[in-house]
């Protein structure tokens, strides 16, 4: 059984691979797609067969996608691209024989009113159309998301966003990749649905007092119009889209569109998910 994962060189995927990994899966048997195979020199050195190939790239991927059965998809990162690359990606699974895909979609992906949310819309209907078998792996939000906040908390003891009230389902990416792995090793996974999100379920002001210990100094949450934020974040060096994306990802938590009680995603990993405390706390190591 050959598995392969897309991005593998990505936060995601390289932790994906590192999963299949620890669940057994011999290395032998797992293909890292990578767009340059050099920054993967670690995974070839444990034996996974590295090969090139670009979500943009359609007769890369046909190449790469050869001989395997089961294939993880992770999103892609060139927000507006990500319809007509992953289009590539399951295009070429089709065409190679691939037998099964899992997808790292967003929660709720079908209704949600995020703005990200479109274009995975989108791909979960490509798949539904591919006659591929496939399941769907909704991810919450990363709690790896605010490392980049650490620092202005510790400066200006202020924690800045649009969210409002509204409850966010984090987790760590290793978590979300250990539950992709889990039904990449798993059979029956076909139509599958998983809503992923974190145990903890907080609001701003409850990740605010999270920031305080990691910081050692106390830390607020200040709310902000969605327009004033996503300014504030292109102020801080974010290219306009990325900060139009947050913000308005920050006003889908003031919905609820970043939260969920399914347990769906400890069930697959056997295990509580990681506290944010932990995450953050890199940040300081």
């Amino acid at each position: 059984m050959t598995i392969a994962v897309t991005g593998a060189t990505g936060h995601l995927g390289r932790l994906a691979v590192e999963a299949l990994l620890d669940k057994g899966t011999p290395a032998r048997e797992i293909v890292a797609l990578v767009r340059t195979p050099a920054k993967a020199a670690d995974l070839t050195d444990k034996g996974v067969d590295v090969r090139q190939a670009d979500y943009s790239d359609r007769a890369a991927l046909d190449k790469a996608l050869g001989g395997v059965d089961k294939l993880l998809l992770v999103s892609g990162s060139d927000v507006g691209q990500r319809v007509i690359q992953h289009g590539n990606v399951i295009d070429a699974a089709k065409a190679a024989g691939v037998g099964f895909i899992a997808y790292t979609s967003v929660l709720d992906a079908q209704k949600s009113p995020l703005g990200l949310a479109a274009e995975h819309r989108a791909t979960e209907d490509l798949l539904d159309g591919s006659g591929i078998d496939f399941a769907l792996l909704r991810n919450g939000w990363y709690w790896e998301n605010y490392l980049g906040a650490v620092a202005t908390a510790r400066e200006a003891g202020s924690l800045f966003g649009s969210a409002g009230n509204g409850i966010i389902a984090g987790a760590a990416r290793k978590d979300y990749a250990e539950a992709a792995a889990a039904v990449l090793v798993a059979d029956g996974q076909a139509g599958a649905v998983y809503e992923l999100g974190g145990d903890e379920r907080l609001t701003y002001e409850q990740l605010a007092e999270a920031f305080s210990a990691v910081v050692g100094s106390p830390v607020s949450y200040k709310d902000l119009p969605q327009d004033e934020y996503a300014a504030l974040l292109e102020g801080a060096g974010l290219p306009a889209p990325v900060a139009q994306m947050l913000a308005d990802s920050d006003a889908g938590v003031a919905t609820g569109a970043l939260d969920t009680q399914s347990g769906d995603l400890q069930k697959l990993i056997g295990r509580p998910s990681t506290p944010v405390a932990t995450v953050l706390a890199v940040s300081t190591s």
